[in-house]
């Protein structure tokens, strides 16, 4: 220790316990000299106590992989070893044996099948600027099932501008569903490039959707995970579709449950006081600001 300075102060500034200090004074012989850990014992244990050799095991593995558990990684061959053999092994040392033999299964590597990009504040100042998509679920209880509903919303105006409904929902169902949508507001003719926010579901990463919206002319962006506020607006739609249309009503058919929600899409979009805009309808609202009659607000998001 240095010169004039108590073993308790040095040790102390230095964060060593004393136990452990005087512990390698007495016991010279247990340090571990420096790049070097435990020495590999060569042997694990079996569940009657019994050593069982590395060679055999190695050999327990070249059999296990040679049939028809040869896709199985080292962790899958660990609870194999457990179970067939009856070893106490872990699977941190049956990596170290796999990587010996060479019968590794090369790790599968999960791409995302299109770029993401991910959605940002934007402000909206008129129609046709931003739209939301996102499924929904209803219930039919004559049948016990579930049915489909995906919706397209302006952020602007709140129209739900198309929608499909269907006892499945396939990307070939929202392609369909963002095509009519696009006729039928003539989204090819305008100047300004149409924006469609979604979440990330397996209909809106396929490849498909990418590009679809690329060869549209569409940009499409994604939330962020768990973090349904970035498309609060199709999220509001589906929190009122659930307590003025489903709640109040018990689906004993699928065409029951189609012709509520048809008629219910209909009267939020032409007669349902929304009150985010001055107390119009949507499609009311709409024509309003088209004609003048209501200045066109700016909606930050």
């Amino acid at each position: 220790m240095g010169k004039g300075y108590p073993v308790r102060t040095v040790l102390r500034l230095c964060g060593v316990p004393r136990s452990s200090y005087y512990y390698h004074l007495k016991h010279p012989e247990r340090r571990t000299p420096v790049g070097k850990g435990r020495p590999i014992p060569g042997y694990s244990y079996d569940q009657a106590g019994k050593v069982v050799s590395d060679i055999r095991i190695k050999g327990y593995l070249r059999c296990l992989v040679k049939g028809p558990h040869g896709a199985c990684g080292y962790r899958k061959l660990t609870i194999l070893l457990r179970r067939k053999h009856k070893l106490i092994i872990n699977k941190k040392k049956v990596y170290r044996l796999c990587k010996e033999l060479q019968i590794l299964s090369p790790q599968r590597v999960i791409k995302h099948p299109v770029p993401k990009k991910i959605a940002h504040n934007r402000v909206v100042t008129g129609p046709n600027q931003l739209w939301q998509m996102d499924i929904k679920y209803g219930y039919v209880a004559g049948k016990r099932r579930h049915f489909y509903l995906a919706s397209i919303i302006d952020v602007f105006d709140r129209n739900i501008v198309s929608y499909h409904k269907g006892k499945t929902c396939h990307t070939k169902d929202i392609l369909q569903t963002l095509q009519k949508a696009l006729m039928k507001r003539h989204i090819h003719a305008q100047a300004h490039q149409l924006v469609i926010r979604t979440d990330n579901g397996p209909q809106f990463i396929s490849q498909a959707f990418h590009t679809y919206c690329e060869q549209q002319g569409v940009e499409h962006e994604r939330i962020p995970n768990q973090t349904p506020n970035k498309n609060a607006f199709i999220e509001s739609f589906h929190s009122i579709l659930e307590m003025e249309c489903y709640r109040r009503n018990c689906f004993e058919t699928y065409e029951e449950a189609y012709m509520e929600v048809d008629r219910f899409i209909r009267f939020y979009n032409n007669e349902r006081l929304h009150g985010s805009l001055e107390d119009w309808p949507p499609r009311e609202y709409l024509k309003r600001v088209n004609n003048g009659l209501i200045d066109p607000p700016k909606i930050a998001l």
